[in-house]
């Protein structure tokens, strides 16, 4: 195999797994980054990303692995590959500013000699790649096919996964050309196993919004068939583990105080986004979705507000002590999590917030410290009530939330558990 010399634009949840499959794959990979502090801590050897321990920084770099933002020394790169994120404007629209930028810096350091191959990981609407990166690209005088090979791949990280990572999930792979999608799959069968091609550019990135979507809209069913099951006295955690018995044309899906992340909250917006400008139509399906799970915090905090009113208490001026702010299980990412949302609406009816996450240091809802809590039973037995709204689990334990006299559960997994004699708990 021959060694590459594999830039990474964007060393974040994204690109922090790729580096460590680049190097250990034999290539030589520089890093870049905007953030100096990023890039002085990797440097370091430490990690600020879940799944990639600190001690696997270290190894990194005594293997020659350098992180910078200093863009010029970007040079003799075979292969640049671009991860920065692409988050929602205010006013809801795609922000591809860091997609800009970096296509900026990938051009300044093009050398048309290697003829390198230039990768979109970052997740966008259809069009982004040919539309917005090839012609700044091409800004310098350099040209697409004859000076530079262009693709998009999408990422298919999922933090926390122990089963599935980015060596064995199938890497989706689509071109400018045909030669250009050869040149990427070429370069990614080096660092994963299984390479699917796509048709061209438009079809890889839109792979990427099906599969969010997909999540998105079933998420979106759930927790609304969870409130009308409310209504008609019905447990639906009950209804879902006999559903997922059926050994094919179901997928079980579960409600919960809303979605995070940084894909499923942001995705489908940039689908609607470019459905809205070029075919002035809207995509129903997802905008509905959109407004459901959108209005799932406000669902916590009003069936919260039940559970007091059931134990004569009110939720103006209660003591509430949230559980898992994170926005899925086990990690410490906080992008996104729909605990922000509950926490504003909890403040805004009047409650005292606090919470407890051993995975989490410190946590700011509109630049507000929230409180935090060390003793998880101390900490349940002295709140008002207690929300669990991510099931990591030190909340799993037979004993964990045994204290709580009054708790919510977002999550349904509490049902396996003995509830505590003087506890009053009910499910989303």
């Amino acid at each position: 195999m021959t060694t590459l010399r594999v830039a990474v634009l964007g060393l974040g949840y994204v690109g922090i797994p790729l580096v460590g499959a680049c190097i250990k794959a034999g290539h030589s990979v520089l890093g870049f980054d905007t953030d100096d502090r990023v890039v002085a801590n990797l440097n370091g050897g430490l990690s600020h990303v879940d799944d990639v321990a600190s001690v696997e920084i270290s190894s990194w770099v005594s293997q020659g692995f350098i992180a910078t933002s200093d863009a010029s020394t970007l040079t003799d790169i075979d292969v640049f590959i671009i991860c920065v994120p692409t988050p929602l404007s205010d006013d809801g629209s795609p922000d591809l500013s860091a997609v800009r930028a970096a296509s900026l810096t990938v051009a300044a350091q093009l050398d048309a000699a290697r003829k390198p191959l230039v990768v979109l990981e970052s997740t966008t609407y259809p069009g982004t790649t040919e539309e917005i990166v090839k012609p700044i690209l091409e800004s310098r005088g350099a040209i697409a096919k004859a000076d530079f090979c262009l693709a998009f791949s999408p990422e298919r990280i999922d933090p926390g996964n122990k089963e599935w990572d980015f060596q064995n999930t199938p890497k989706i792979v689509g071109g400018l050309t045909e030669s250009c999608t050869d040149r990427a799959v070429e370069f990614y069968l080096t660092v994963t196993t299984e390479v699917v091609r796509t048709k061209g550019l438009k079809e890889a990135e839109m792979a990427k919004l099906l599969e969010n979507t997909y999540r998105h809209v079933n998420i979106a069913l759930v927790n609304e068939l969870a409130k009308i099951s409310h209504l008609l006295d019905i447990d639906f955690w009950d209804v879902i583990a006999a559903a997922e018995t059926k050994p094919y044309g179901f997928q079980a899906f579960r409600p919960g105080p809303g979605v995070g992340g940084h894909c499923i909250p942001i995705d489908p917006n940039y689908l609607g986004h470019r459905v809205r400008t070029e075919l002035g139509q809207s995509v129903r399906f997802v905008e509905l979705a959109q407004e459901i799970n959108a209005s799932m915090p406000a669902y916590v905090v009003h069936r919260t507000e039940q559970l007091l009113r059931s134990d004569g208490k009110s939720l103006a001026g209660a003591d509430i002590l949230l559980l898992g702010v994170t926005y899925k299980a086990n990690i410490g990412d906080q992008r996104e999590s729909p605990a922000f949302g509950v926490a504003r609406e909890l403040r805004k009816a009047g409650a005292q917030v606090r919470f407890h996450d051993p995975l989490v240091e410190s946590w700011i809802v509109d630049e507000e410290s929230v409180p935090k809590m060390h003793d998880l039973a101390s900490a349940s037995a002295q709140a008002t009530c207690s929300i669990l709204l991510q099931a990591h689990d030190c909340y799993r334990e037979p004993t964990a939330l045994l204290g709580a006299r009054l708790l919510l559960n977002t999550q349904g997994h509490i049902q396996l558990l003995s509830a505590g004699e003087g506890t009053n708990w009910m499910n989303l």
